[in-house]
């Protein structure tokens, strides 16, 4: 473990002998030495290589004050909005402005500004001009190309021309960064990184390009919704780094170019990134400030694996860390619960062994090394395919040697479950051994939603797959003699749910006695199918009409449904019963509809 941070000021670079820096990494989270965190992950990676590297976390947006605190780089500036995008960090799925942000001292909201790429990089333009800029992180992935933005509710440009930067890189970036990183001292030009997979750029022309696939514009996507699905399946089909092309998108005189997907990495690469020195504590900086909430869900927890096979339409995973599982090496792993059980701190807990899906550790295709991904075919949905190997024994094996390290007491598992991949036999032994040793208490699953519909819109298992794994997860809990409680995700006013399949999800959940506290507002992410589905109104693959609830009343009255136990909501749920014309369900609901008089708002069903 090292205890020196990266340097965050003039003085801390100056201890250790050096004159500039070579790169400077602006980010908008508290400054976190720990490899589930971004910015420190592409610090450390570019140190371990021997450039000098700063960090500026959280600059005051509104002077040029911080953006000079490090002088000017030798080499680039690099920006990110932190570990989510920016605007989901500062509003909730209402639009309102968040009250707390996990990832900032004393959880202080309005540290990062809404659109931080941009703001961060014209602020370092003023200050240092002429200065190169390399945006990356979650918010540049999803940003990359014309994009949806619901909190605009319109179409916007890739934020590589927004932000005035000279180069835009996408997924977890770090092979991309340090390919950056060592053309430019070598002299190379801007104009020369043409090539770099995992990257995009502006340039006047195409012909330095071979092949590439030009899609719709962003002027054509802007006006025309029909324009816009039909750009988005081109990137989607793209996505598979061992056959995409490039593609190429006009944006008035100008063209983004996004490069085919970087690789993924190999076991040894990741066992790399995750092996080196890092200080595993927020900054000194922030003790008088409260901390970081955000870094004590993670203090005592392990990243195993990247990448998620699901494909989930929601979820932004596809098109950031992509579908091939990449896994570290039990040694690394190993290797880092060593590294935990021995911090003072430390009290006995690995909190928890994950990455985006928690029962995915190992898995692995045949077809991922050679020929990547199928183009045409789910490894999940419907059904899990006969190629896909599940690393249950691996992770069995894994879970019972960090266990038997000296200091460790609990090995947890926190990350979420794909409970589609635990309904059947081969799984059983799996299920039984977190249940009965690597569950706190809680496991948490996401069905998401129950009406077969929707869940057909999410790319999610039909409801018949969530209560086959009940009746295993049953079976397991009476074999072990203990209780596995649930932690259910769901999500309300999802594309394609009106106010009937609302009314059904919330009637499924009281049967079966589920009284969810907390549930999620739907969101469009960017460059989601989800967010196709709800701007345009049609899923650019089927072309079938998709209904969403766009109103604010209307979500309100989903949620309410779903949550019917709590007082507060009986109202609304008067309200949606008598448009349903279902006050006869009225008791269900603890509600009596006939005292209801009021003119009902008018809002268009499915």
């Amino acid at each position: 473990m090292n205890s020196n941070f990266l340097p965050i000021s003039k003085q801390d670079f100056k201890k250790r002998g050096w004159g500039d820096l070579d790169i400077i990494i602006v980010t908008g989270d508290a400054y976190v030495d720990h490899p589930s965190y971004g910015a420190a992950i592409i610090g450390r990676v570019l140190e371990s290589e021997g450039f000098k590297v700063g960090i500026i976390a959280q600059p005051n947006w509104r002077s040029t004050d911080d953006f000079l605190k490090l002088g000017r780089p030798k080499l680039f500036f690099a920006i990110t909005s932190g570990n989510v995008d920016s605007m989901v960090a500062n509003y909730t799925a209402n639009k309102r402005p968040r009250s707390v942000d996990d990832y900032s001292p004393g959880t202080k909201a309005g540290l990062r500004p809404d659109r931080a790429l941009i703001v961060y990089a014209n602020k370092v333009k003023e200050a240092h001009r002429d200065c190169v800029i390399v945006l990356g992180g979650l918010e540049a992935s999803l940003r990359r190309l014309a994009h949806y933005d619901y909190w605009d509710n319109e179409v916007r440009r890739s934020v590589l021309i927004d932000a005035k930067a000279d180069i835009l890189v996408y997924g977890m970036g770090e092979s991309q960064i340090l390919e950056i990183a060592k053309r430019l001292k070598n002299g190379e030009s801007l104009q020369s990184l043409n090539n770099i997979c995992g990257t995009v750029v502006i340039r006047k022309d195409l012909s330095f390009l071979k092949e590439y696939k030009l899609i719709p514009s962003f002027e054509e996507t802007r006006e025309n919704k029909n324009k816009y699905n039909s750009a988005f399946r081109e990137i989607f089909s793209q996505m598979n780094p061992f056959s995409a092309k490039a593609i190429a998108q006009k944006h008035a005189d100008r063209f983004i170019v996004q490069l085919p997907p970087a690789y993924p990495l190999s076991t040894d690469d990741l066992d790399r990134i995750y092996d080196l020195e890092y200080a595993r504590a927020w900054h000194p900086t922030y003790n008088k400030l409260g901390g970081i909430k955000g870094f004590e869900t993670v203090r005592f927890s392990i990243v195993s694996h990247r990448g998620c096979c699901g494909m989930c339409s929601f979820c932004s995973l596809y098109m950031h860390q992509g579908r091939i599982i990449q896994s570290r090496s039990e040694e690394s792993i190993l290797k880092e619960a060593r590294l935990l059980s021995q911090m003072k701190d430390f009290r006995g807990t690995v909190t928890d062994i994950g990455g985006p899906t928690a029962n995915l550790y190992q898995a692995s295709c045949r077809n991922w090394a050679r020929h990547g991904f199928c183009e045409n075919k789910s490894c999940i949905n419907p059904s899990q395919c006969k190629n896909l190997e599940l690393g249950y024994k691996k992770s069995i094996e894994l879970y019972r040697k960090i266990a038997e390290i000296p200091g460790v007491k609990h090995v947890f598992i926190s990350s979420g479950f794909r409970y589609d991949l635990l309904t059947e036999d081969s799984a059983e032994e799996y299920l039984t051994q977190v249940c009965k040793f690597n569950i706190s208490g809680q496991m948490k699953v996401a069905p998401e939603h129950v009406v077969d519909t929707v869940l057909k819109n999410m790319n999610k298992p039909y409801v018949s797959s969530y209560e086959k794994f009940l009746k295993q997860l049953d079976k397991v809990n009476a074999k072990i003699k203990k209780k596995t409680y649930l932690v259910n995700y769901f999500i309300t006013s999802y594309p394609s749910s009106g106010l009937k399949e609302a009314l059904e999800f919330a009637l499924y959940l009281s049967k079966r006695r589920i009284n969810p506290e907390q549930i999620q507002d739907f969101m469009p992410l960017p460059m989601t199918l989800a967010a196709c589905l709800y701007h345009t109104g049609i899923n650019p693959f089927t072309g079938e009409h998709v209904y969403s609830a766009k109103t604010f009343k209307e979500r309100k009255m989903q949620r309410a449904l779903i949550q019917h136990k709590n007082p507060k909501n009986r109202q609304l749920i008067k309200e949606a019963l008598k448009i349903l014309k279902a006050e006869h369900l009225g008791k269900i609901f603890n509600v009596n509809c006939h005292e209801y008089k009021n003119e009902l708002p008018q809002i268009k069903n499915k």
